[in-house]
């Protein structure tokens, strides 16, 4: 049986708010990846910024996940 994901923040494990570090772990990705993109999206008309901006305020904090590295 396959185990559920659940999309969390990771405080301990992100730079600013854990946003992107817990993206990556849900998306099973390179969490630099994920920062870059949001970098990139931030400089392209402002949506990265106000898309980390909303997932700060809606996004769960996670209780012991860790990322992958």
């Amino acid at each position: 049986m396959a185990t559920k994901k659940t999309l969390y923040r990771i405080p301990k494990d992100g730079k600013i708010a854990g946003v992107c570090a817990g993206l990556a772990d849900y998306f099973d990705m390179d969490v630099t990846l994920m920062r870059v993109l949001f970098v990139v999206g931030a400089f392209l008309g402002s949506a990265g910024f106000w898309i980390y901006l909303i997932l700060i305020l809606v996004m769960p904090v996670s209780g012991g996940a860790k990322i992958k590295k």
